[in-house]
């Protein structure tokens, strides 16, 4: 089967000029689809045959988009399975955006506790309906929470999440969920985090900051803002999170 030509209902409103790689177009059109639902998290997609047959295209061409797909964690392929859906409910991904490691490597993210400390819907205050790309006056639902780790108070998070995609939201809500918080947004918002982009700067701790993470007044701590994003580029959530890294650092892997 030639890949040299796309039809032109196939290639129209992918990202990209005309000339991009046809396996980047197929990519789209993949995307375009988990956007739309017509599979959802956890649920296996058709097979790369049925997927070559569907777009017109190699089978080749299609194993290199989905090749991408999950390299970026949005499909995970299972061995003599298929391909499917990726969940936040999966292990290797569930932590993927948690990016504090413990100075000792015997204690993990699985030994961590949530305590929720507010819930509350509001009007979106200026700079968090811009980050959110919402109109002023807009409502977000605004959470707080502190993450111990190993008995010890360790992330102070201020969470925003748009108001329209998270109604119900509530603290006991969050409470009660036992699975990663983004397995929450996904299962019972359909609100999936896909990709996310951080500023880390040092800052010290304030009086109210220090009381709940139990430490000294002007104790230095790192600042991250993290604006998640989901399919189409869409911002859905902006965390502003005071990490303690007197026992953590902070990892990142570049390549």
């Amino acid at each position: 089967m030639s890949d040299t030509l796309m039809s032109a209902d196939v290639g129209a409103g992918a990202a990209g000029p005309s000339f991009s790689p046809l396996y980047q177009q197929i990519k789209v059109l993949i995307l375009r689809s988990l956007q739309a639902g017509e599979w959802r998290p956890g649920e296996a997609i058709p097979s790369e045959l049925e997927l070559a047959a569907r777009f017109k295209v190699s089978q080749g061409t299609v194993r290199k988009a989905v090749d991408e797909l999950a390299a970026e964690n949005l499909l995970m392929r299972r061995q003599g399975k298929g391909t499917f859906v990726a969940t936040h409910a999966e292990e290797q991904v569930q932590y993927r955006f948690l990016r504090l490691a413990p100075d000792h490597p015997d204690q993990s993210p699985d030994a961590s506790r949530r305590e929720f400390l507010d819930c509350r819907r509001l009007r979106a205050p200026a700079d968090v309906a811009r980050a959110l790309q919402l109109k002023s006056g807009d409502m977000v639902v605004e959470v707080r929470r502190v993450l111990h780790f190993a008995g010890q108070p360790v992330v102070l998070d201020d969470i925003w999440l748009p108001g329209h995609l998270f109604k119900g939201l509530t603290a006991d809500r969050l409470s009660q969920y036992q699975g990663p918080m983004y397995g929450l947004f996904e299962t019972e918002f359909g609100v999936r985090m896909i990709r996310a982009e951080e500023k880390i700067r040092a800052v010290v701790a304030d009086a109210a900051v220090a009381s709940l993470l139990q430490i000294e007044v002007g104790s230095a701590l790192l600042s991250v803002e993290r604006l998640s994003f989901t399919y189409g580029d869409q911002p859905v959530e902006l965390r502003r999170g005071l990490y303690r890294t007197d026992r953590h650092y902070y990892r990142n892997e570049l390549s």
